[in-house]
Order: C-alpha cells, then structure tokens, then sequence
C-alpha cells in the first residue's frame, strides 16, 4: 500500500453503519471532519438483525453469517475509507514543508511565506503580541515605582482570630463581631493550688481537684 499522507491528527468516528473521520490542526486543533461513507455490509447485518429478532429462524443465522463476514472485510473496508477521507481532508489543509505539519489555512498558515506561522510568524500579529507584552512589564514596573502599602503599619498586629464560642474569623479586638462574646476566655485557676487550668481540663494536673471544686 502506498504512503498516507496526514495521519497523526485524527479522529476515527466511524461505527458499524460507516465510516467517518475528523482531522485537526496540528497547531491550533481546528478540524474538518470527512463525508460519511456507509458500510453496506454493515447495514446489511443491521437489516439481518432486526428481521431475525421478528422472523427468527434462517433469517437469525444469516445475520450471523453476515457478522462474521463484515468483521472479515472491515480491515479492507475501513482503509480504503480511511484513504479517501484523507484525500478529501487534504484540501482542507496546508502542508508546512519545513515542519511537516498540517495546519488550517485559516488560522495557523502564513500564505505570504508559504509556510505554517509556528515556522514563519506573521510580522503584524507577532508586533501586536510584543507590543502587549512589554506594556505589560512596563505596568509592573511603573507599579514598582510607586509606593502601594504606604497606609499599612507593619508593625500592627494582622493575624485573623478565630472566636472560640461562633468559630467566626476576626481581625481581632475584645469581643467578636458576630455573637459579641469575649475572644479571648477568662483565665480559670485551681480553688486548691492556684494553677492555671487548660480550657477543657476537668482536673488540676498539678493537684488532681476537679474544675470548680
């Protein structure tokens, strides 16, 4: 067989009825997909099928034969579909002779040189993206210049509080915005030694005597 041209980017859509297949852009992934081309032996297993479920019998087992004869044939069937959906995607599609690729015509083909934009860029596309770009780094720049945290006090406080009653978050303060309880809870001390109890302890690690006794 012959050497096919365009076969990296495809699709194969094709099912038991026939054969189809779509082709991309090997730049920006545009597509063209191929005319339908019917499988006769497919469709006529199809037609087998659904008169057997109806008449059963001889017309089931020719459906059968039918399977088994359209599976032999689908190799043949399927390239030479496969060959002339190239040939008619082809038409829809530049040949990049330095790279190799196929690209649409529309998007990704540089018509003056001859060649894809991957290898040959458009000048006046390519001058907008530069443009565009360094006005960008010139914005970065020109914001370095200019002093955006002038009103933050560093050496504040900015960590965020989490209430322990309502779990709200808070940047802070006495009480919490959202039930009004105290942020931060009274410290609580051992009746007997004096020491500080943990927030849920029940007893007194130094001492053993229950909270509140």
């Amino acid at each position: 067989m012959a050497m096919i041209q365009f076969t990296r980017n495809y699709t194969d859509r094709s099912n038991d009825s026939g054969f189809q297949f779509e082709f991309h852009c090997d730049k920006c992934g545009n597509g063209h997909m191929s005319t339908f081309i019917t499988n006769k032996l497919g469709l006529a297993a199809s037609f087998l099928r659904a008169a057997g479920s109806i008449f059963g019998g001889a017309v089931s087992r020719a459906a059968y034969a039918g399977d088994h004869v359209k599976d032999a044939l689908r190799g043949n069937a399927w390239d030479d579909a496969f060959s002339e959906a190239v040939t008619e995607a082809k038409t829809h599609f530049q040949h990049c002779t330095r790279c190799g690729k196929w690209v649409c015509p529309e998007a990704c083909w540089n018509a003056s040189r001859g060649l894809c934009e991957a290898c040959a860029p458009d000048i006046q596309e390519e001058a907008a993206h530069i443009q565009a770009k360094v006005s960008v780094e010139q914005a970065w720049d020109k914001a370095r210049k200019v002093d955006q945290v002038e009103g933050l006090d560093m050496k504040a406080q900015h960590s965020v509080v989490t209430c322990p009653h309502c779990r709200a978050r808070t940047k802070g303060g006495k009480f919490c915005a959202e039930c009004g309880k105290p942020l931060v809870a009274k410290a609580v001390h051992c009746t007997q030694c004096g020491t500080e109890l943990a927030a849920k302890a029940r007893f007194c690690a130094e001492c053993g005597t229950p909270r509140g006794g």
